[in-house]
């Protein structure tokens, strides 16, 4: 990077979404404690190996920032093959856990490669649409290219098996691929193939615990002992909070282990009963702030590259909130989503944080040429 565009740089540093992830990530933290006070052995301090992710997250998300985002652009798919080369080297030499297959453990650290799949197939479909300077609308045949650039890492991904993971990795695709005009009739022809490929995964690619959750959700209260337990369990903590909350660390549900999860896909739950129906709305807006100073980052954007990399991380905020708080609140059925900042683990946060950066690149490069 030229000297002289440094200074320019720092000028451009973007304030308010450095605020807005500090403060939703600090809240993240302060509720993981929360959610673990009950917990005893390592998972009492997982809020502290949080922060270390957190800091090292933002290093690396800096690090991120500071580099062209048009050398991501020129390395796209070379990002894309290495972590595909990952998501096949899961069922090689990856761990088990849970009859899954998800991680690969270098020393102590479990690498879950799925989760920088969504930042990686991310950038290659957004060099993929840059790239195309055709006004007309796209045909199936035009789709065709990135359509096989997302099926092949959502087909491995739901091998593992990880169906929260494969549906947030096809929906941010999706969402950045719509920047792109596709004609009617090819969005009709995908909407019937959409409906037609939904049977075949219900008949071939569920497993019967994903049918158990689904078949929970759209029976209402059916099976609260079972598949139900877990969303009807959040709705209680939800509910339970009321307008102020329980008071912090005074949540019935979780210091009694109602609660399944808190840690991981349940740790709003915590948080609307200790802090109630005001302190849940505030989460939600912050999110959404987060989420329009993302769409505003790319209509601000100096080129189509970098207004897709915004999109994408808008909408990986974006996907990640919707599925989360609507599966805790039962509006969804439960399928293994964390919720940005909020969730642990080291991958997720990672996951996270470096779109952060790509969105702060994006960001302070907009007027730098």
């Amino acid at each position: 990077m030229p000297r002289t565009l440094q200074p320019r740089l720092r000028d451009e540093f973007d304030w308010p979404l450095f605020l807005l992830v500090s403060v939703v990530a600090t809240l993240g933290v302060v509720n993981l404690y929360s959610a673990t006070s009950a917990q005893t052995g390592a998972r009492a301090e997982l809020y502290i190996q949080q922060i270390y992710w957190l800091g090292g997250g933002a290093l690396v998300a800096s690090l991120v920032a500071i580099v062209d985002y048009k050398y991501y652009e020129r390395y796209a798919y070379a990002g894309y093959v290495a972590n595909l080369t990952a998501l096949v080297l899961v069922f090689l030499v990856g761990a088990s856990i849970r009859g899954t297959h998800r991680w690969i453990q270098i020393g102590s650290f479990l690498f879950q490669p799925s989760e920088f799949m969504k930042l990686a197939l991310m950038i290659a479909v957004a060099r993929y649409i840059s790239r195309e300077s055709r006004r007309e609308a796209w045909t199936l045949r035009d789709l065709l290219g990135p359509g096989l650039l997302i099926g092949v890492p959502l087909v491995l991904v739901m091998a593992q098996p990880d169906l929260g993971t494969a549906l947030i990795i096809g929906l941010v695709s999706v969402s950045v691929l719509c920047l792109q005009r596709i004609s009617w009739r090819s969005l009709a022809k995908l909407l019937v193939g959409g409906v037609g490929g939904a049977v075949f995964m219900w008949e071939y690619g569920l497993k019967e615990y994903q049918k158990g959750r689904l078949t929970s959700f759209l029976g209402g209260e059916r099976d609260v002992q079972g598949s139900g337990w877990q969303a009807h369990q959040s709705m209680v903590a939800i509910g339970s909070g009321r307008w102020t909350g329980q008071g912090f660390m005074r949540g019935t549900q979780n210091q009694q282990h109602f609660l399944p999860d808190t840690h991981t896909d349940f740790p709003f739950p915590v948080w609307a009963q200790e802090q109630g129906l005001v302190g849940a709305v505030t989460v939600l807006v912050l999110f959404l702030l987060l989420i329009l100073w993302a769409l505003r980052v790319a209509a601000l954007a100096r080129d189509r590259f970098g207004a897709a990399l915004a999109v994408g991380v808008a909408s990986l905020f974006f996907w990640q909130l919707i599925f989360n708080v609507g599966m805790v609140t039962r509006s969804l059925p439960v399928v293994g989503v964390t919720l940005p900042f909020f969730s642990y683990g080291g991958s997720s946060v990672l996951t996270i944080l470096i779109g952060v950066g790509l969105l702060m690149n994006v960001s302070m490069r907009k007027s730098a040429y």
